[in-house]
């Protein structure tokens, strides 16, 4: 089992309860939020329904709340959590925030943008590093957790 630091266990069940809010507004229950200094500057869940806007993800919406609250376009400091794999829009913008860290919790084989960048073997490629140079990433965090999430809404759908 792989071990995490206590910080980012705190962080991604708090990203977990912002997926939490999707869910009880049935929306894909994806959370995220943006961490500075060991404080949650901003939050974000899934809203693509309730705003009718398929760019609507948590990252995005986080990392929006993210710049208007520092006044600023970059985050080179900041900690992203989110509790499924982004997405390949999600990716970009991840890379343009200049984040420091991206953690995630689940991944996801089927809408995950880490595939485009990875070997047969699932590692992304350092040529094809998706993110700023400098922004660390930290995948599985509470991924049973996160998955099972998504597996229950989901299996509510069928």
């Amino acid at each position: 089992m792989k071990e995490f630091l206590q910080d980012d266990i705190f962080f991604m069940q708090q990203a977990l309860r912002e997926a939490q809010k999707a869910f009880d507004e049935d929306e894909v229950p994806v959370g995220a939020i943006v961490v500075l200094n060991n404080k949650i500057i901003s939050r974000g869940y899934n809203q693509t329904e309730k705003l009718n806007d398929s760019t609507a993800h948590a990252e995005m919406i986080a990392l929006t709340s993210a710049y208007n609250y520092l006044g600023a376009k970059y985050l080179p400091e900041a900690t992203l959590y989110v509790t499924v794999e982004p997405c390949l829009m999600c990716c970009g913008a991840l890379y343009w925030s200049k984040l420091a860290k991206i953690v995630y919790g689940a991944s996801d084989e089927k809408n995950g943008g880490l595939r485009f960048f990875t070997d047969k073997q699932g590692n992304i490629l350092p040529e094809k590093w998706p993110f700023h140079p400098k922004t660390q990433l930290v995948k599985s965090v509470l991924a049973d957790e996160c998955a099972m999430l998504m597996k229950t809404f989901f299996q509510s759908k069928r």
